[in-house]
């Protein structure tokens, strides 16, 4: 028997070519994104948020010569270990073309888990919830599209309602006109 619990995935993409060079779409590579990780062995994506944009944020604070970040929020139905399910979206990373080597760099995409059934977990591997979720509006305003009543575990005040970290929040979030992104899965 094989234990399923709720997970919440961040999703952004600011670079429209990948590591090789070929140009990419950001918002089809958020699309792809979503479709490799509802093909996932034991994963189900349960919702899609819309698409927002936001301006690059790196390690000095808003770079506004870096083109632009989409970003959304899936949840999905899982039943693999943090673990194993944190090193499946790295593995997808990978595929879309992302290359690490700049903190909060630009990339061809990026999957970040937020939460995972409510665990806390701090290891070398993982830390969960994701440690700077509460305070960027671009994880959550779309994620409350999606779960207007979620709570970020382990989150004060307000014992971590997303809808009062979004406002206070400062970060910049716009909408970005795009078709629903679960039909990316659904299709």
């Amino acid at each position: 028997m094989r234990v399923v619990l709720p997970a919440v995935i961040a999703l952004g993409s600011n670079q429209s070519a990948d590591s090789d060079g070929i140009p990419r779409d950001r918002e089809e590579l958020l699309r792809e994104a979503v479709r490799e990780i509802d093909a996932l062995d034991g994963v189900r994506v349960t919702a899609a948020s819309g698409i927002v944009e936001t301006p690059a944020l790196k390690l000095d604070g808003v770079d506004e010569t870096a083109p632009s970040y989409l970003n959304a929020v899936v949840l999905a139905r899982v039943a693999l270990s943090p673990e194993d399910f944190l090193a499946a979206l790295h593995e997808i990373e990978a595929r879309l073309g992302r290359v690490r080597k700049e903190v909060w760099g630009d990339r061809t995409i990026d999957l970040d888990l937020i939460d995972f059934g409510g665990l806390t977990r701090h290891t070398d591997e993982i830390t969960l919830p994701h440690p700077r979720a509460w305070q960027r509006a671009f994880v959550l305003a779309p994620w409350l599209q999606v779960q207007p009543d979620a709570v970020l575990p382990g989150r004060a005040p307000h014992g971590g309602r997303v809808a009062d970290l979004l406002a206070a929040a400062t970060d910049l979030v716009s909408e970005y006109p795009a078709a629903p992104l679960l039909e990316a899965v659904r299709s």
